[in-house]
């Protein structure tokens, strides 16, 4: 046998073979970690009863008597019912409007007005981008609850309509959303 005093080089093939292979793993990493960011873009809001205000502030009480001075029992507040269903929470900071895929989400509410015969309140509509590879975007909205009825035993409005502020999810200014 023969020694080889000169050291063998890799092929320029096999260079540009493992450049390959590398650099589409870490693309495909890259773009799969960001599938599953694109899927749970509404993810981060919360959209459960639980994780909205629990109960109400010490100031503001669930029952209150109504300007009428005729009538001096006290009314009950509805509430809202995150996708129709749990226990009615009063002025919930969050809204889940597509329940089906939560692909929709009203977002940081601040209530105006929240009273017996309706609430309204302005914060964001969370749309995710969902499998698209769309970017999920936010829509600044005013919200009207209103019709509210004895649900399962508890008063909880059944309607929302949202009026958007400027640019919108799907070319419409308002839409409504039965949500009991």
């Amino acid at each position: 046998m023969t020694d080889r005093a000169v050291t063998r080089r890799a092929s320029w093939r096999a260079v540009l073979a493992t450049f390959a292979v590398v650099t589409v793993l870490v693309l495909g990493g890259v773009w799969l970690g960001q599938a599953a960011d694109r899927a749970s873009a509404v993810g981060a809001a919360p959209k459960t009863a639980a994780a909205q205000k629990a109960r109400p502030s010490a100031k503001k009480e669930q029952t209150h008597r109504t300007a009428d001075a005729k009538s001096a029992a006290p009314v009950e507040l509805p509430g809202v019912r995150d996708c129709g269903a749990g226990e009615p929470v009063l002025e919930p900071k969050v809204i889940t409007l597509a329940c089906a895929d939560a692909g929709a989400v009203a977002s940081d509410i601040k209530w105006e007005h929240y009273g017996a015969d309706g609430a309204d309140g302005s914060g964001v509509v969370l749309v995710s981008g969902g499998a698209k590879g769309v970017a999920p975007a936010s829509f600044p909205a005013v919200f009207h609850l209103y019709g509210a009825k004895n649900v399962d035993g508890k008063r909880a409005f059944t309607g929302l309509d949202v009026e958007y502020l400027g640019a919108t999810p799907s070319g419409d200014s308002t839409e409504t959303y039965t949500i009991a």
